[in-house]
């Protein structure tokens, strides 16, 4: 590896860790005394503690996410850490890098959207060509797609976006015949194939969208830091309209820096990958982060979903750095624009970090790498442990209330009042709450230190009003999250493997059936447990009623907050404002102008398949020329003669496909297109 200096020296390092450590045990530990006082009134019961294993995870849990925001709130506060790897001068050179000094834009996508996809790889270019450096850069679609009408969907364009910008030999498209390990596995065939020819390489998601002076700040910053292998930038979620989406976008806008700040200054060069939007020195990637394929069956086993952290941890056990750029801006990405979309995203991400639990007791990774496994497997193991500590809790309520308090023992003439500990868990309770919504507050209060950005969020009194409108958003949506995740985690522990679907990432306002088969038996499990909590422990019911109301109201502030009329209502009445709306930065404009371009031609031109003559040519060209057997060219054929006879409806996506696939078969389809009427020869590919 390199042999210049680190960036930040280790006593540096190892006194912020420790810091950092201190204050989260030393606040889990006062919770659990004041929590366990409260449990000693006549010796503590096994239920309790259970009760008290569970509050220890979930206070330390919480403890940890409280302080990573503070710390970066006193960061902020006093200008912004010093140590950033943006603020610190080069390290000097180190071993040399016999690579060019060219950098790929490297985009995986599987069955997205041609139209958001290309628009956004459009912006970016655009926007790299206004920095005057886009020559040292080239941009590659590497496509996972399966169905074959996005496939040729998106030859097409990006043969149009090679040739709107004579970018030939700039811009490449290659899809894969199979999706071996899905996107760890495209990015690995990326880098066997083409990675000699670049010493660095940015990964995008499908929705990713990063100004061209990011991209080329990210490469100065690798240049100037020989020892770092790679730099993650905080993604900005920007570009949608539903009501949920525009919480979000607020919520991460205001409150992301102090996190992202308290990340970095605790985690330095010893950072974390979130997969995309973020600049890998391709040579150490390559000899170290080869994934294995786990023993036994998914989800445990398998092909490494979440390969990010994975990725991560190897590159700091080879002894590179890995750093968080939380001043870096101009880096974006989209949310879920429903609550339905956002629990369906988390399904995916569950699996992938619970399968880090291999990882926790791997050979090889420091005591820092479990850690963040660890950390990985709690933002979703947290769930159904809250529901299992609710639970426990609401049993220990209804035992005390059925326990008949005695007065008097032995030969005391005078009562013994039982002991109240009201105060000590009312405390424990505000505490707790404390550690959750402070946070909130804190950026606030960097908001009030910054009179000039008051306007982006549509001035105090606005952002105030926001903060209390999310925060009350947030407290209804995390019972009806907590069930969602908790199921997730169960079906995982029980061996169910939900793969890797697309994501659906357009605005879109739900169904009232939606709503009600994605959320009915949520509001059915409130009621049951409101009428239980108040028949049977009227004074648990209170104490209860905030998680009641998010699972009874689930259906109704599903279906709102998935409408962009009321998105767009909260936008004009100045209600969860960003920077990025009240100013649209030029990437963002790029990409709307893109959209609408896109969506003025489409609507003057007529589906193409593989009946159309360019269509037809451009897939033909790219198609490899492999060899087939007897068996593979009768069944071909068969499916032919089913399409003529029986219409393409009564095709799956993968016969289509490998329709499509082989150049013979393609011809005989096209030929068919021209000589056959009747024949909807271009829905069928």
């Amino acid at each position: 590896m390199a042999a210049s200096p680190s960036v930040v020296p280790g006593y540096i390092i190892a006194l912020r860790r420790a810091l950092f450590l201190v204050l989260v045990v030393v606040t889990a530990c006062a919770a659990l005394a004041m929590i366990t006082s409260a449990f000693q009134q006549n010796g503590i019961t096994p239920q309790e503690v259970v009760l008290l294993l569970l509050y220890t995870l979930l206070i330390l849990w919480i403890s940890t996410s409280f302080w990573t925001a503070t710390l970066g709130f006193w960061c902020l506060l006093f200008g912004g850490d010093r140590r950033a790897i943006g603020r610190v001068p080069p390290t000097g050179p180190g071993a040399p890098d016999p690579s060019p000094l060219r950098t790929a834009l490297v985009m995986p996508i599987y069955n997205e959207d041609p139209a958001r996809v290309f628009a956004g790889l459009r912006a970016i270019y655009q926007s790299l060509l206004e920095t005057g450096r886009a020559e040292e850069f080239e941009l590659f679609i590497l496509s996972d797609t399966r169905d074959p009408d996005l496939w040729l969907q998106e030859e097409l364009e990006w043969y149009r976006l090679c040739g709107d910008f004579d970018a030939h030999g700039k811009i490449f498209y290659r899809n894969r015949e199979k999706n071996v390990a899905r996107k760890s596995g495209n990015i690995e065939d990326f880098c066997r194939r083409w990675g000699g020819r670049y010493r660095y390489m940015i990964v995008l998601d499908a929705d990713s969208l990063m100004a061209g002076e990011t991209l080329v700040r990210m490469v100065e910053l690798m240049e100037a830091h020989p020892r770092v292998a790679l730099i993650q930038s905080p993604p900005l979620p920007v570009n949608h309209q539903s009501l949920f989406a525009r919480i979000l976008q607020f919520a991460s806008r205001l409150y992301g820096d102090i996190f992202t700040a308290g990340i970095n200054f605790w985690q330095l060069s010893s950072g974390n990958y979130w997969g995309h939007n973020a600049i890998i020195r391709l040579r150490p990637f390559v000899e170290h982060c080869g994934l294995p394929k786990l023993p036994g069956r998914e989800p445990f086993g398998g092909e490494i979903f979440s390969h990010d952290f994975v990725e991560a941890a190897l590159l700091r056990e080879a002894g590179w750095e890995v750093w968080m750029a939380a001043e870096l801006k101009g880096s974006y990405e989209e949310l879920p624009p429903t609550l339905i979309d956002y629990a369906k995203r988390d399904r995916r991400w569950c699996q992938g970090n619970l399968q880090h639990l291999r990882m926790v007791f791997a050979r090889g990774f420091s005591a820092l790498s479990r850690l963040y496994f660890l950390m990985g497997i709690m933002s979703y193991l947290s769930s159904p442990l809250w529901l299992l500590f609710l639970a426990l809790t609401g049993l220990e309520a209804y035992v005390q209330s059925q326990t008949m308090p005695v007065y008097f023992f032995g030969d005391n003439i005078f009562p013994v009042w039982p002991e109240s500990y009201t105060v000590e868990m009312t405390t424990v309770m505000l505490v707790t709450l404390a550690m959750l919504f402070l946070p909130k507050l804190w950026s606030l209060l960097l908001l009030l230190r910054r009179p000039s950005t008051f306007k982006n969020y549509g001035g105090i009194l606005r952002a105030t009003l926001s903060v209390v409108l999310e925060s009350v958003f947030s407290v209804l949506t995390a019972p009806v999250l907590m069930l969602y995740q908790s199921k997730f985690v169960f079906a995982i522990l029980a061996r169910r493997s939900v793969g890797w679907p697309p994501q659906n990432r357009g605005d879109h306002r739900l169904s009232v059936r939606e709503a009600v088969q994605a959320h009915g038996g949520q509001t059915l499990i409130g009621v049951i447990s409101g009428w239980l909590s108040y028949q049977y422990v009227p004074e648990f019911f209170l104490w209860f009623t905030p998680v009641l109301a998010g699972l009874v109201l689930a259906i109704p502030v599903s279906i709102l907050s998935s409408s962009t009329r009321m998105g767009i209502l909260a936008r004009r009445l100045g209600l969860f404002l960003t920077p990025e709306e009240y100013q649209t930065p030029r990437v963002v404009q790029l990409l709307r102008d893109n959209l609408a371009r896109h969506a003025a031609r489409e609507a003057e031109r007529e589906p193409q398949g593989v009946a159309d003559p360019v269509a037809y040519a451009l897939h033909l060209a790219l198609l490899p020329n492999r060899p087939l057997s007897k068996r593979q060219r009768h069944h071909l054929r068969a499916l032919v003669y089913q399409l003529v006879e029986e219409g393409p409806e009564t095709l799956s996506a993968a016969e289509r496909r490998s329709l499509i696939s082989d150049p013979e078969t393609l011809a005989r389809l096209h030929l068919l297109a021209w000589t056959r009427s009747g024949i909807d020869l271009a829905s069928s590919a």
